[in-house]
């Protein structure tokens, strides 16, 4: 009994480690006016920081055949991009659902494009 409970009190360590270590998120897109939301490229990215989870965001955009990669947003847990031909919207927040939510409501006209949690 007494190793089960040190394997189950080091993977509860490793999985504090690991969860702080990716602390942010990032969606960068290469979405231009006039550019339907099915044609926009994106990239996802995370880090410790904002700034390495955008820099990774915009990588991973650029490593997807993307030209011109831009950060539309970043989060701590959930994070959702829409857009339509003219628009788009951002959104973020503790569950995808309003991440999504946030997102279409500031674009109501438009199609969610990409979304995620970490």
């Amino acid at each position: 009994m007494r190793h089960t409970l040190t394997i189950g009190m080091t993977t509860a360590v490793l999985l504090l480690q690991v969860s702080s270590a990716l602390a942010f998120g990032a969606i960068a897109v290469n979405d231009t006016k006039g550019m339907a939301a099915d044609e926009a490229g994106y990239g996802m990215g995370w880090g410790s920081t904002r700034k390495e989870a955008e820099r990774d965001a915009v990588k991973n955009c650029k490593d997807a055949g993307n030209d011109d990669c831009t950060v539309a947003v970043w989060f701590e847990t959930c994070g959702a991009y829409a857009g339509d031909r003219v628009n788009f919207g951002i959104g973020y927040g503790s569950t995808l659902k309003k991440a999504e939510k946030m997102a279409l409501e500031d674009c109501p006209n438009c199609k969610l494009v990409v979304s995620d949690c970490q």
